[in-house]
């Protein structure tokens, strides 16, 4: 089993919790419309790491994140940032912290040097100061060669990167970055995996959430999986795929018909000597994802399908991944959790949620 969270998770050795969420609940909407965007979530995040939220868009971890940014009240439950209490304090936690949300807002007549001079100004920092971490961040960031144009002519690529400076500008003990590479071309998205980890190894504790496995799995020093509003595995990357033990096999047999017919061939390799666990997984039409103890099941398994007269059109053996995680906390690969939020978001929820 994957290492499970809990209200007591303990921080990394040597590190104090820098963020402590216990039993958060929020719902958007009254009634039989309401949505559950957190269930009774617990988290706690050490001081100096990279932690990353990993799950499927709708499994709340903006949601978190707002509330911890004190963007937004939670329905019940606690939020201390470095011991203060956000919701008792909010303008403390929010000296401590730097934001940078999914969506880049940024004044498109403005440059880049002229925003951050004006979102210098909002934090109240000295002129010489200001235009000294400007200096610092245009290096960092690699916004020498654009940074005096007009934001309107910016790529996605170059917001990203300015938005994220606009965040760092005060210098915050902790940054809290949703979904930072969503839509990114490669260099922009290498440059800013490159400061994340210049960020944390100069101390500065990074909360990140993203639903794409590879990048949590590069930057995280520890991770929490969320899904349905609630932390249901954390650790780091490798203990946590160590602790799955076995190789990942996705086979595919043929073109199922039906869910019902991959239904049973899900039985019959579960009886197969070996064979940890099987799930259908119906975003790759209806192909299988074994987790397995030996080399041999392999060889077994063609065996047992020829027997069936269920001819073999696909099979690859791996080690074990963050998305072999999720299937074994969640029964489901993450990508079919995100066609099933996908199918099931109700879009007056979603429009009252962005609202907010």
């Amino acid at each position: 089993m994957v290492e499970q969270a809990h209200s007591g998770a303990s921080p990394l050795p040597g590190s104090e919790a820098l963020i402590q969420l216990r039993d958060l609940h929020r719902s958007y909407g009254r009634g039989d419309r309401a949505v559950r965007a957190l269930d009774g979530l617990d988290l706690t995040v050490p001081s100096g790491c990279l932690y990353g939220l990993l799950g499927p868009n709708g499994a709340g971890k903006t949601t978190a994140l707002r509330i911890l940014c004190t963007l937004l009240a939670p329905d019940r439950g606690t939020v201390q940032v470095a011991g203060i209490d956000a919701l008792a304090e909010p303008r403390a936690v929010r000296r401590l912290l730097g934001y940078v949300a999914q969506e880049v807002a940024i004044d498109k007549i403005l440059t880049g040097r002229e925003l951050l001079q004006l979102q210098g100004d909002l934090y109240h920092l000295d002129r010489s100061k200001r235009e000294r971490r400007i200096a610092e961040l245009e290096e960092l960031l690699g916004m020498g060669d654009w940074i005096d144009r007009r934001c309107g002519s910016y790529s996605g690529g170059m917001r990203r990167r300015l938005d994220l400076a606009s965040g760092l500008l005060h210098s915050p003990r902790l940054l809290v970055l949703d979904e930072p590479t969503v839509g990114l071309d490669i260099e922009s998205r290498s440059v800013i995996w490159q400061v994340l980890r210049q960020l944390c190894s100069s101390g500065t504790t990074v909360l990140l959430s993203s639903h794409y496995l590879e990048e949590v799995d590069a930057l995280a020093d520890r991770l929490a999986i969320i899904d349905a509003g609630k932390v249901i595995a954390e650790g780091s990357p490798a203990t946590l795929k160590q602790a799955l033990g076995g190789d990942r096999v996705t086979l595919r047999v043929r073109e199922f018909s039906d869910a019902a017919e991959a239904a049973r061939v899900q039985t019959l390799l579960q009886a197969c000597q070996g064979v940890r666990q099987v799930v259908v997984n119906q975003a790759q039409g209806f192909s299988l994802n074994l987790v397995v103890d030996d080399q041999n099941v392999v060889e077994r398994l063609r065996r047992q399908l020829a027997e069936a007269e269920l001819p073999v059109f696909a099979l690859a053996q791996s080690r074990p991944s963050l998305d072999d995680v999720y299937l074994q906390a969640t029964g489901r690969t993450l990508m079919d959790a995100e066609l099933a939020v996908a199918g099931s978001r109700d879009p007056k929820a979603e429009r009252k949620q962005n609202m907010r």
